[in-house]
């Protein structure tokens, strides 16, 4: 038994809006099948998506606080041309300048239309068969701690867990990596960004969750009422929710 990352599940008050930034942000496709707009490569939606982790932006009519988000994600690039491009059209689209006290770094960070987070990332060995998204990276106290619990959650492997950080990876090596970077001080306000998880086939949804107490994640109610999927928090506070089979 164990889940396995479908989505990053980013919150917006104008969801149309900004998964259509992120369909352009990843060179990806913005499908709205309901109420959310899911982001994923073209071709059709497919969920969920053998290869790669997607975007699920979920409207909600709360803007985002002016707080860092804990959880953002990191674009790849192929080269320093192709970041600057990068850069360049996603300003174009909306994004702006982000100052997260990153000083002087070889990557640029920047917020999507409604102030989210994310790094285009300077062009890297480590990330160069991803495919648009590097990684996922979750600011944490303790990531050796994050590295417990998510390993036990998830199949992902363990690639690297030193005090400072803690990085995952699909088993079949392909797609983002999970990274769980040490950050002191944290705040903790309510998640703008999450993950989604999601059983495999014949895997019993309410044996996960349950599985998932045990190790330490702790029920959260965000007002959700009687809806297919679970809501929790690690053991660290991050919010993330199980999905079910559709």
């Amino acid at each position: 038994m164990a889940l396995r990352p479908v989505h990053v599940n980013i919150k917006a008050v104008d969801a149309s809006a900004v998964g259509r930034f992120w369909a352009t942000a990843l060179g990806w496709t913005a499908y709205s099948p309901g109420v959310t707009t899911y982001v994923g490569p073209a071709g059709g939606p497919v969920w969920p998506d053998p290869d790669f982790v997607c975007v699920d932006v979920v409207p909600v009519p709360e803007p985002k606080m002016a707080t860092k988000n804990r959880v953002h994600l990191d674009l790849a690039t192929t080269s320093a041309a192709h970041q600057a491009e990068l850069v360049a059209r996603l300003q174009a689209l909306g994004a702006t300048p982000a100052d997260v006290g990153q000083g002087e770094v070889p990557w640029t960070v920047l917020a999507d239309p409604e102030g989210n987070e994310f790094c285009v990332l300077e062009p890297r060995e480590i990330y160069r068969d991803t495919g648009p998204i590097a990684a996922v990276v979750v600011d944490c106290v303790d990531p050796r701690a994050m590295a417990r619990f998510w390993g036990e959650a998830m199949d992902w492997t363990l690639h690297e867990v030193t005090d400072d950080q803690a990085v995952l990876r699909s088993a079949k090596g392909v797609g983002p990596y999970l990274e769980f970077l040490r950050t002191p001080g944290a705040r903790t306000v309510p998640d703008r960004v999450h993950l989604d998880l999601l059983p495999y086939p014949g895997d019993d949804k309410e044996a996960e969750v349950a599985r998932l107490r045990a190790l330490g994640a702790t029920d959260l109610d965000l007002g959700q009422g009687d809806v297919p999927w679970t809501c929790l928090t690690d053991p660290e506070g991050h919010e993330f929710c199980v999905c079910a089979q559709h």
